[in-house]
């Protein structure tokens, strides 16, 4: 009787760990899932993607290029998470940077926090390296226009079901003058049935 009990707890055991064991299955990387309604990696491509074609394609470009005889120099800002969720803002500013470089229409500037690593970089290369492959200081590329701009949402809920409404608007500033040369904005809407996820 016991070796009877003690083969149903090991068979048992075995049914157990075997139902909790891991599982993974390897996706395209540009394949659209939304498990849960909250803001994810498709909504930030397309709305980056859509977006700076937008941008793109207003009277702005054609402007400054026919003013000053070359391609503007960008830089991307702030962007603001003012939604109820956590959005990693820093993947939705590499997709709007990818977007802006390929495009070949603007040339693009480092961010703060880049230029800064290249600076000390630039710094010891004066100390350390040949007259020959040093990197002299004050010759940085200016941005003419800087892009800065903000995801909100409302969400509206009844029971477990949800709509949860996203609007991202971003705004291209002159950096000679503060004007304003071009708003966007993207709206995204959706209907989340039997939610278990907080407002």
């Amino acid at each position: 009787m016991k070796i009877h009990t003690s083969l149903l707890l090991v068979v048992m055991s075995s049914v157990m760990l075997a139902a909790c064991s891991t599982s993974v299955e390897r996706l395209d990387a540009g394949e659209q899932i939304d498990l849960s309604g909250a803001w994810n990696d498709t909504d930030s491509q397309l709305v980056a993607e859509e977006m700076i074609e937008d941008s793109l394609s207003r009277a702005w470009i054609s402007k400054f290029v026919s003013s000053e005889g070359k391609d503007p120099a960008v830089i991307v800002g702030t962007i603001k998470n003012l939604s109820h969720e956590h959005i990693n803002t820093n993947t939705f500013v590499a997709n709007m940077e990818r977007e802006l470089i390929n495009s070949g229409e603007v040339q693009f500037v480092a961010s703060a926090s880049s230029r800064q690593e290249i600076r000390d970089e630039r710094a010891d290369q004066d100390l350390n390296a040949s007259e020959a492959t040093r990197k002299e200081a004050g010759q940085e590329y200016g941005a003419d226009f800087m892009m800065q701009g903000q995801i909100n949402t409302i969400v509206d809920v009844d029971g477990t079901t949800q709509v949860r409404f996203y609007q991202v608007n971003l705004e291209l500033i002159s950096l000679k003058d503060n004007r304003k040369v071009w708003i966007g904005e993207k709206k995204i809407k959706k209907l989340i049935s039997n939610s278990k996820i907080r407002p």
